[in-house]
């Protein structure tokens, strides 16, 4: 015989009352149709309910265990509690209903306790290193005691309403008695729902007090701690100030100071160097030398220019190399260059046309982002309805057509006689192109399917310029400009942007081409991802980031270039650029630098040298440069841009009404016109027209084809309806990289010569 028979009561004196971490006491658990119901020494701790046969057994033999967080609690009648989960069954039995409702109680509160604890498991792996280990356990410990306590008074609170609700019924079932032989029964059921409603009332008091003494016991050290993390935060923003005024100051006084060459030897003498380099060691630079990032698969590398032509020096530092053999053939080279490729900062020509110089000012429109963009997490841009507000007044057509700002780099590209000159200044040009989007963080307006816009500067610059949005889901756009200058650019592209939260990542997926017409070189490269920070709060700003690989399918010479992303506490100028071009061997011969958002100059290389290994291991190629000269440089903003949407002299012109332009063409889409006139309201309304005109087109669009398919009588399965075709570019596979592309089909400009636009759909 076991020690288990059916008492008549279960004791639980000393244990805590419901709410507590820990709860135990007698019940009978059913075992077989034989035995029936054994009393059970049960304990419920940490989610888990555990069983023994005795007290004694908590020592050495657990006989079983159930998780509540997956669990199922159920009453079969008025003493009875039902445990499932995961296939295992306990049917549990109390000695009376008080005592079932006790455990019921502690049970639903272990069970809420535990499906938190396994939702925050997750949550807590993706913390921060805390600064003290110690400090931040004990507080991530207290943070979760306080939710827990709270969810326990939520708990008691629906329990507390339950049971009030079942007293409430009993007292009024007690007001329509009418046969004192009734009376008994239903006096002691009131008396039971009282006494259940006191147990609970009594836990809920329990978790408020305990709540309250760890709130009262946690708050001073809580405000000494926010306390000091807010003076940390104000001595870090004086610190930076300062910083940034001394930065200011310096970069002033640098400019201001007479040039280098002036005060100094042509030739400093390698004790000269060594020396320098002694008091400036705390630096990573000198006047003389500039370190660059090692790019992704490529060595890094560091330049030393000389400055005398006619004698190199041999450094007896291991950051540079010297060689004379090549310094005067590169003299002659300097000497025997064409004019075109010297000076290339300035434009050649006047335009033809005086076109506008200034735009109606940006109204003051308030409007929250964060309450537009926070349903938006992780969805493609452009699927988001957003009202003009966030916009700037010109389409993703006018913004592509930006990329000609400078021009006047292909221009002389055109006429270079080297392919690696040639190079640098394309490459000059594929950085230019984001110049003009450093304080434009608004958005363009989403171009129409079939919206096109010209650019026709033939008789200003000599090339003309067309845009069509090909296709809508996803947006994509194709370009196509020809230049009697002696070049030809087309590019197709794909805008692929996700909201993250608190940044905004806008990636350009799509090849750009160039041919220039003399030599039939044929580059092709692809843009960089576009960030635009601080969605949430603070000020908007935008960054460049990743690698642009140029190459000249016609020699297989490459150009590699870095645009390094922005850090708060990296000592690299800002929105720094560099690049190597090689020739088809693979050999280095010019070294390009600048900024994105400023200026770009090439250094040619005389000798190169394998020097030591830099902080991240990696050996560092050496190359020893001539002094650099300048590729581009951009030109100032017009005055007054930054009530302008901070346009460019050529932004300003793209949305200026022209005769003779296609019915399709972006600056005759009025949405976009009443935004730039500050009709804003205005333009919202006209933007949803539009976009629901889109809409009723594609549905139209999406039946014919149906409707076409259904009625093909010979329809092979292999082949698919085109539901959209582009009017002026076709769809055509890219010979270089196998991609699919839009490429210019032709007849634009002649039925422009024709005014003849009868081809045009009325999209607007």
């Amino acid at each position: 015989m076991s020690d288990q028979g059916k008492g008549s009561g279960s004791t639980t004196a000393g244990t805590p009352a419901p709410g507590s971490d820990t709860y135990k006491g007698w019940l009978f658990k059913w075992t077989n149709y034989l035995k029936g119901y054994q009393r059970r020494w049960f304990v419920l701790s940490n989610g888990l309910l555990s069983y023994y046969r005795t007290q004694a057994e908590m020592a050495h033999t657990c006989r079983g265990t159930i998780n509540l967080a997956t669990a199922h609690i159920d009453t079969e009648d008025a003493c009875n509690i039902v445990l499932s989960s995961g296939g295992r069954t306990y049917h549990l039995k109390a000695s009376t209903e008080v005592e079932r409702q006790r455990w019921v109680t502690a049970l639903e509160l272990a069970k809420a306790k535990a499906i938190r604890m396994m939702n925050n498991q997750s949550d807590d792996s993706g913390d921060e290193e805390p600064t003290s280990q110690s400090e931040r356990s004990e507080i991530q410990g207290t943070l979760k005691t306080l939710a827990s306590k709270l969810d326990d008074l939520s708990t008691c609170n629906d329990l507390i309403a339950k049971h009030g609700a079942a007293l409430q019924r009993s007292l009024s079932e007690l007001e329509t008695l009418r046969t004192p032989s009734d009376g008994g029964e239903k006096i002691k059921a009131v008396n039971e729902r009282a006494t259940l409603f006191r147990i609970t009332s009594n836990a809920m008091i329990n978790a408020c007090r305990d709540f309250l003494d760890l709130a009262e016991s946690h708050s001073r050290r809580w405000q000494r701690v926010l306390q000091y993390e807010r003076e940390q935060r104000t001595h870090l923003e004086e610190t930076i100030e300062q910083l940034a005024k001394q930065h200011n100051s310096l970069e002033r006084a640098w400019r201001e100071a007479p040039s280098i060459g002036s005060n100094t030897p042509d030739t400093p003498t390698a004790e000269q160097v060594g020396e320098r380099h002694q008091k400036e060691e705390a630096s990573d630079e000198d006047e003389d030398t500039e370190y660059f990032d090692a790019m992704e698969d490529s060595p890094a590398f560091i330049t030393v220019t000389t400055t005398d032509h006619t004698q190199h020096r041999r450094s007896q530092s291991n950051l540079s190399g010297a060689s004379g053999g090549q310094a005067n053939d590169w003299n002659q080279e300097e000497h025997t260059m064409s004019p075109s490729c010297n000076d290339l900062a300035g434009r050649e020509l006047q335009p033809c046309r005086r076109r506008r110089s200034h735009i109606p000012d940006k109204p003051n429109y308030s409007l929250n982002l964060w309450s537009i963009m926070k349903t938006c997490i992780g969805k493609e841009l452009s699927k988001i309805p957003m009202p003009v507000n966030f916009n700037e007044p010109l389409s993703m057509l006018q913004r592509l057509t930006e990329d000609l700002e400078y021009h006047e780099l292909l221009d002389k590209a055109a006429q270079c006689s080297s392919s690696l000159e040639q190079m640098s200044l394309v490459a000059a040009f594929s950085v230019s192109s984001y110049s003009t989007t450093v304080h434009r963080t608004a958005k363009p307006f989403n171009p129409l399917l079939g919206e096109t816009f010209e650019l026709d500067r033939l008789q200003d610059y000599g090339y003309r310029s067309l845009c069509e949005q090909v296709s809508h889901h996803p947006p994509a756009a194709a370009h196509h400009v020809m230049s009697q200058r002696g070049w030809t650019l087309w590019q197709d592209i794909t805008i692929a942007s996700k909201f993250r939260g608190k940044y905004l990542s806008i990636h350009p997926l799509g090849a750009i081409h160039l041919t220039f017409h003399a030599s039939g070189h044929h580059y092709v490269w692809r843009k960089v991802t576009s960030t635009v920070h601080n969605i949430i709060v603070g000020k908007l700003w935008i960054d460049q980031s990743g690698d642009i690989d140029i190459v000249n399918h016609t020699t297989k010479e490459t150009c590699q270039l870095k645009f390094s992303p922005y850090s708060y506490f990296s000592r690299e100028v800002p929105r720094k650029v560099t690049g190597v071009v090689t020739d088809s061997e693979g050999q280095a011969h010019y070294i390009l630098s600048g900024t994105w958002d400023e200026k770009m100059e090439s250094a040619k290389i005389v000798h190169s040298s394998r020097g030591g290994p830099g902080a991240e291991g990696k050996q560092k190629t050496v190359y020893q440069t001539l002094s650099p000269k300048l590729l581009w440089k951009k030109y100032p903003l017009p005055e007054n841009a930054e009530n302008m949407y901070y346009f460019s002299a050529l932004a300003l012109t793209l949305n200026e009404l022209e005769e003779g332009v296609s019915l399709t063409d972006s600056r005759l889409r009025p949405d976009q016109r009443l935004m730039e006139a500050g009709r804003w309201d205005e333009a919202n309304t006209e933007k949803q027209r539009l976009e629901e005109k889109q809409r009723a087109a594609r549905r139209r669009r999406e039946a014919e084809v149906t409707e076409a398919q259904e009625e093909e009588c010979d329809f092979d399965a292999g082949h698919e309806f085109e539901a959209y075709q582009p009017l002026w570019f076709t769809k055509e596979t890219d010979a270089i990289t196998g991609d699919t592309t839009f490429v210019y089909k032709g007849g634009y400009w002649e039925a422009k010569d024709r005014e003849d636009w009868s081809v045009c759909p009325n999209i607007f």
